[in-house]
């Protein structure tokens, strides 16, 4: 009720017993997440800070923390370095953070044992940390840095997700197997994740004979859909166009083409709708060396907050239509039945046909 200015004009000190007057006070308060009582959140303006960019860690690194490391440590100029080769290797593979924070203690760790190393065997030659011993500094790498697949898959679609760390690169499968039409959904999902790949069959099902699938295959077949790192719990709407399109893939055996990344809500006519963290998902993109991103056509206004070099190095498609995503992300865009009463039945995908890698092995379906 504080911050509150129709209700509280002043605030009582019970200890000293004095008022103190508010009328003129502007209370800022930080949180990492909103998950804070929605009575103090409705009585606040939320601005929203996004994490820093890759670029943007090695340039504070670069300018502020490793010269403030170095003088806290003892260090002068002409004892240590280190490359920005290095500091992009400390921060993919050694932070996970929205910030700088963690950064700064991994370089004050070199700084440290730099400082031990001058101390035991003093030498003159400067000493320069590399990618190549950054092992030797702070031991093996704790974090994976996502990659794009390198093979095109069939069932399987590289998405995007938000995390309060940063965006992050999302792989989610479809299998397809004999069964009764049971829906299996494993990986941790939460509730709203499980509703997107029930909308996600829906579509497919309403969409069947033009995509060449057989239209009673939610009856002859059991469908699992998995989103591994199963011990990550993961939820939100934004997979689902990725999880219609694995469908998509599995059930035409026709491999989703592994250098595009995909993120949006769909509806059950197939409709993309817009998404949050849009930043943070093509900067994941970027970084896992993806070609093309396809986002929500309502979402082509944010591109603007982009910066412009990852707008440079991605094709972002804007579509609104399952269709539109379908014609991008599939080696080729299956064939409608002739009939309603045509089968399509359970096979082997035939050589050469949509199984190609890009180097051109021979890839194994999922």
């Amino acid at each position: 009720e504080v911050l509150d200015p129709e209700q509280n004009h002043t605030f009582n000190d019970h200890y000293l017993e004095v008022d103190f007057d508010l009328s003129d006070v502007m209370f800022v308060a930080t949180a990492n997440t909103l998950n804070i009582p929605p009575a103090l959140l409705d009585r606040m303006e939320v601005i929203r800070l996004p994490g820093y960019t890759e670029d943007e860690k090695i340039h504070i690194a670069e300018r502020y923390l490793v010269p403030k490391q170095m003088k806290a440590n003892g260090l002068k100029s002409g004892e240590l370095g280190i490359t920005e080769a290095a500091i992009r290797d400390i921060v993919r593979f050694y932070t996970r953070e929205a910030g700088v924070r963690n950064l700064e203690r991994e370089i004050a760790k070199i700084c440290r044992k730099v400082v031990k190393s001058v101390q035991l065997k003093p030498r003159d030659e400067k000493t320069t940390a590399t990618p190549r011993v950054l092992g030797k500094y702070l031991g093996v790498r704790r974090f994976r840095y996502g990659r794009a697949e390198e093979y095109d898959q069939i069932g399987q679609v590289t998405g995007l997700a938000w995390t309060e760390v940063g965006g992050e690169l999302l792989t989610i499968e479809a299998a397809v197997v004999p069964g009764k039409g049971k829906l299996i959904h494993t990986g941790q999902l939460g509730e709203v994740m499980q509703e997107s790949i029930q909308a996600a069959v829906t579509v497919v099902r309403s969409r069947a004979e033009t995509l060449g699938i057989d239209p009673d295959f939610h009856q002859k077949f059991d469908l699992h859909i998995h989103v591994p790192e199963g011990a990550t719990p993961k939820d939100g709407p934004s997979a689902g166009v990725g999880m219609c399109t694995a469908l998509v893939s599995a059930l035409a055996r026709i491999a989703v083409c592994s250098d595009v990344a995909m993120t949006g809500e769909i509806t059950l006519r197939g409709e993309i709708l817009p998404i949050g963290g849009l930043k943070e998902k093509l900067l994941a993109a970027h970084r896992g060396g993806l070609g093309i991103v396809l986002i929500p056509e309502e979402n082509r206004k944010d591109l603007v907050e982009i910066p412009k070099n990852i707008k440079d190095h991605l094709d972002i498609r804007p579509v609104r239509w399952i269709d539109e995503v379908l014609a991008v992300a599939l080696q080729r865009m299956p064939s409608p039945l002739q009939s309603s009463e045509a089968q399509v039945k359970s096979k082997p995908v035939a050589k050469g046909e949509g199984t190609k890698t890009k180097k051109g092995s021979r890839i194994r379906a999922h």
